[in-house]
């Protein structure tokens, strides 16, 4: 069982929202789409499960051409972030509607619908009415009715959204397990990389209606393509500054400079750019770092465990992440080092030439 997107692209009033994009989607994979809203993550969901048409290319299901077939008759499931129940049906009722609606018999519809269920967790509230629920449950029976059509694809268009905290945690737990046991082709929309890093599977990132790189989550996330990539697969965004390569060293101004060793050796003279994520920023040197950079606070934000710091390096703007609650003056002067090792090198066009060290080696 595969999906495959051939040449699919989607205009609207003549602005494209998808660019040209091929891809292939195997039986059994989760699947991660990760960017930024207005990225073009429902935009390519829509295309996949038939709500829209494409401009160009067509859409293979199974080796079959689909592209001008009706969604009810596809074997897709949508899950959208605002869940939808029928309030005045019981949770039974909620998951036997689209079995109903394809006719099948009693006793078919009840096996199914407590199949799901316990794969749901959710046999206890069978016969509660949505609004009874907690928000997760509701969650849980909105996905429950996707899962029991027994859909060869699944989409689930950023399903979690609108939970809390606690609840969101729960159920990225849980998706995994459901993903394995049903056996479809699972499609998750996310803006947020740590939810596809737990997630796992494949990610593509999407920058602009275009996919920028697909693969195994933590290979595109240790070795990002380009720029776009890493800046998409880092939160916040990956940090970047202007190197110049001479000779066996990596010069980052201000006399600060690293060995040019491993892929860095064999690189031509000349300027690239440097990029690393926020977290290997730190207020106080370890045992590794080499480099330290002579900044200014612009601004701080507490998440409580964890404090971002807003920094000025010349013209470069860059968000520290550092554990704990920091107690520091906007405006002053402030030191921070780092660790040549988590650095990754990019051509000025963008593109990877050297991944971080670590990286590599992970």
């Amino acid at each position: 069982m595969s999906l495959v997107l051939d040449g699919v692209s989607k205009r609207v009033d003549g602005l494209v929202h998808i660019h040209r994009t091929d891809l292939t989607l195997e039986r059994g994979t989760m699947n991660v789409l990760l960017g930024p809203t207005l990225s073009g993550k429902t935009s390519l969901m829509r295309l996949m499960a038939g709500l829209d048409a494409p401009a160009t290319g067509r859409i293979l299901w199974e080796g079959r051409d689909v592209t001008g077939m009706r969604v009810q008759d596809r074997k897709v499931a949508m899950v959208y972030q605002q869940f939808i129940n029928y309030p005045s049906m019981s949770v039974y009722d909620n998951i036997a509607s689209p079995l109903r609606l394809m006719r099948l018999d009693r006793s078919e519809v009840d096996r199914r619908v407590r199949e799901t269920a316990e794969l749901m967790k959710m046999t206890p509230m069978l016969e509660r009415k949505p609004l009874e629920l907690s928000g997760g449950q509701q969650q849980r029976c909105a996905l429950a009715r996707a899962l029991v059509k027994d859909a060869g694809l699944v989409l689930l268009d950023e399903p979690l959204a609108n939970l809390d905290y606690k609840l969101r945690e729960e159920l990225r737990a849980e998706i995994p397990r459901i993903f394995e046991e049903s056996g479809a082709i699972f499609v998750y929309a996310t803006t947020e990389p740590e939810e596809a890093l737990l997630l796992g599977g494949n990610t593509a990132t999407l920058w602009e209606g275009r996919i920028t790189q697909l693969g195994p989550t933590p290979q595109v996330y240790r070795q990002p393509c380009d720029t776009i990539t890493a800046r998409v697969f880092s939160n916040p965004p990956m940090n970047f500054t202007r190197v110049v390569k001479a000779g066996d060293r990596i010069n980052f101004g201000e006399g600060q400079s690293a060995p040019a060793g491993g892929a860095l050796a064999g690189l031509a003279d000349g300027a690239y750019t440097a990029g690393f994520r926020p977290d290997h920023l730190h207020l106080q040197p370890t045992a590794e770092d080499q480099l330290q950079f002579d900044c200014r606070l612009r601004v701080t934000e507490i998440t409580g465990a964890e404090t971002f710091l807003h920094l000025d390096h010349g013209a470069d703007r860059w968000v520290g992440l550092v554990h704990g609650v920091q107690d520091l003056r906007y405006g002053a002067p402030i030191k921070v080092w780092l660790d040549a090792a988590h650095v990754y090198v990019f051509a000025e066009s963008g593109e990877l030439v050297a991944p971080a060290t670590f990286a590599r080696a992970a």
